[in-house]
């Protein structure tokens, strides 16, 4: 296991990139399959975003989620612990969904669109409507209230 010291005296930061301190090249790393920035230390492939948290916080959190979706955005201000569900929370709209909007399905039964979304990993139901700005609007408001700062609302 690496410590903050380990890769406090391995690299510098500088806008989201790591540097080696002997040096004073770029690491390059590459993209993995999930799309994260990926680099070799001490024998180990490491996510870089995980390296710079560990620099400057000197812990690693189960999860850290990048607040604006970029994956290979690793400046620190765009980095921060999450739950694996507020990790959930903050991710963008899946290909598959068929509305456009965030939380919002049609429900065939009832011929309306239903709003949904995870609220203490329970799945809540929010209602049907007719009209689907206005499903989007009681989902965005859903979000706001119970996903606080990890709601993404597109």
């Amino acid at each position: 296991m690496i410590t903050q010291a380990d890769v406090c005296s391995a690299f510098d930061y500088k806008d989201g990139d790591l540097y080696w301190k002997d040096s004073g090249a770029k690491v390059g790393g590459c993209v993995n399959r999930g799309g994260y920035k990926v680099m070799g230390f001490r024998n180990k492939n490491y996510l870089i975003h995980r390296i710079v948290y560990l620099m400057f916080y000197g812990y690693l959190p189960k999860f850290i989620d990048h607040v604006d979706n970029d994956r290979v955005n690793n400046k620190l201000e765009n980095l921060r612990p999450a739950s694996p569900s507020q990790n959930l929370w903050n991710a963008c709209l899946r290909p598959t969904n068929t509305s456009g909007c965030k939380g919002v399905s049609w429900h065939k039964k009832t011929k309306k669109w239903q709003v949904k979304l995870s609220v203490d990993r329970v799945l809540k139901h929010f209602g049907y409507f007719d009209d689907l700005e206005l499903a989007d609007l009681v989902a965005i408001e859903a979000r706001t209230k119970y996903h606080g700062q990890f709601a993404r609302h597109a």
